[in-house]
């Protein structure tokens, strides 16, 4: 029997975006999935972008926050009414190649790891590949992830029915990597793709980030959502410092 694919995607204020996006899961190979979009308040033309493509493709399925909740939130309440056998992450501005969920799937099989991840292209709003591409490991445990989070939201693939579903700590930022931590506590490690399956879109006001919140948030991350104690929390802040200038310096 085919497996369904449950794909969860937050979105807040992606009016510019949201169809390229929906439209790469639509052009997968692999077409028994669903797509479960959480809107999170946004206040432009969002919901009626996505009505639109919903009302003609049944596997499009979407979901609206009152108020703003922030992504964790919006992407918990995609990942509770998920049905699949497999989940699968893809923010509201990125992309797929069409390959991405049967080279998963292939991989998680011919593997036998049921987590794995993939390299991805990067670019800027236009697309436009101005940035070096990011490749994974090949491998990576969780004290890798603490040093680094190396598994982008855009490539996670995760197999719910050995894992189980999970849900991502309710924080406003490193949310991502707080989940990925807790399956890794339940398997090994991750299974790295060298190939890549996606495009990271760098968007203009990630780039200006204040890096003295983005350190606040990764200290308040190991030490309340982790609870590493402060000699741990320091020795991995460095890492992630290190290791983080040396990923987006290119």
């Amino acid at each position: 029997m085919t497996k369904l694919v449950s794909i969860i995607t937050a979105a807040y204020n992606a009016e510019a975006f949201i169809e390229e996006t929906i439209a790469s899961v639509q052009q997968q190979t692999y077409t028994h999935w669903e797509l479960l979009i959480v809107d999170d308040a946004s206040t432009d033309g969002t919901v009626e972008k996505i009505k639109k493509i919903a009302a003609k493709d049944a596997r499009v399925k979407w979901y609206n926050l009152i108020q703003n909740s922030g992504p964790a939130v919006a992407r918990n309440k995609a990942i509770e009414e998920a049905k699949g056998s497999y989940l699968a992450f893809l923010d509201a501005d990125d992309l797929w190649f069409e390959f991405h969920l049967e080279n998963s799937i292939n991989t998680i099989q011919e593997t036998k790891v049921p987590f794995v991840f993939a390299s991805y292209k990067r670019s800027n709003e236009q697309l436009e590949f101005i940035y070096s591409d990011f490749i994974v490991p090949k491998k990576v445990i969780y004290t890798d992830i603490l040093k680094t989070n190396s598994i982008s939201c855009l490539t996670a693939f995760i197999d719910v029915q050995q894992l189980g579903k999970l849900y991502m700590p309710e924080v406003k930022k490193r949310q991502d990597m707080g989940l990925w931590l807790q399956y890794l506590k339940k398997t090994p490690y991750a299974y790295g793709i060298k190939e890549p399956h996606a495009v990271y879109r760098i968007r203009q006001n990630s780039l200006s980030r204040d890096k003295k919140k983005l350190i606040k948030s990764q200290w308040y991350f190991y030490r309340n959502v982790e609870n590493l104690n402060p000699i741990q929390s320091l020795y991995y802040l460095l890492c992630w410092m290190y290791l983080g200038y040396k990923k987006y310096k290119n």
